[in-house]
């Protein structure tokens, strides 16, 4: 298996806003019969729908048969977003580790809400369309601020706070470790990105540079960091350490330093 791809273009412009690499002219041809594939599920079923690529293949970094095929649909009902994302991987599994298609809709990028707000960003620098109506009001730039931060990931708390009931409900350690650390990582990288005044989404990044502001957080931020990857081997006690020793500092620097959702 392999980690995730570094996007070496991701950072801040000399105006102060985000940059990526993410663009129709680097997805690798490899990829082309996924995406073409998928295209052509979407607009058979939902004429009117919208699609994105986003991740390793939008910014032209992802590796044939070690790289997941991240896809976003605006308007495609979930279920059959899910039914399309499964037989793609099926279909390309010589290709990539799995297509994964996520469903959203219109409306969730409409408002002044920070939710609203994160995925205009989101749209605007990690998406590339692939078909669809472009969304509206995008053509702007948005800054490398607090305010995109919050829009990522200012529910961090929520999260926190399910991860802890799930917990004590009995559920499986080793899928809920991986979820609450790539979850808290991103977390890390919004705050990490606000502290430094740069910009980064990276996950390792982000812990690395993490432990070095809050070594209190060291030990809790390296099983994240492990846990992102592999998390085959965690227990109950090992989790519930690492939410209170990593996660909850973690969420209380984020809601002192960038703020949540209301």
């Amino acid at each position: 298996m392999t980690g995730p791809v570094l996007d070496p273009a991701e950072g801040v412009a000399p105006d102060g806003t985000i940059v990526t690499g993410a663009a129709r002219a680097h997805v690798p041809a490899a990829f082309e019969p996924v995406l073409a594939a998928a295209v052509a599920l979407v607009r058979d079923g939902w004429p009117g729908a919208v699609l994105h690529v986003y991740g390793s293949v939008a910014t032209g970094r992802a590796r044939v048969g070690g790289s997941d095929v991240d896809l976003l649909s605006v308007d495609v009902p979930a279920e059959a977003a899910a039914a399309i994302g499964a037989a793609l991987s099926r279909r390309f599994a010589d290709l990539c580790r799995g297509v994964e298609i996520g469903a959203g809709r219109s409306s969730d990028a409409v408002g002044d809400a920070d939710e609203a707000y994160g995925n205009r960003v989101f749209l605007r620098h990690y998406c590339v369309r692939l078909t669809g109506p472009a969304p509206t009001g995008l053509a702007v730039a948005y800054p490398a601020d607090a305010r995109a931060a919050r829009g990522f990931n200012g529910d961090i708390a929520v999260h926190a706070r399910r991860w802890r009931r799930e917990l004590d409900a009995g559920a499986d350690p080793v899928p809920l470790a991986r979820r609450v650390a790539r979850k808290s990582l991103f977390a890390a990288a919004g705050l990490v990105s606000v502290h430094d005044r740069t910009w980064t989404t990276d996950r390792a990044t982000a812990a690395a540079r993490w432990a070095r502001i809050a070594p209190a957080t060291a030990a809790g931020t390296a099983a994240l960091a492990r846990w992102a990857e592999v998390s085959a081997d965690v227990t109950r006690a090992d989790l519930r350490e690492v939410l209170d020793d990593g996660v909850a500092p973690l969420v209380a620097a984020f809601a002192a330093r960038v703020g949540l959702w209301a």
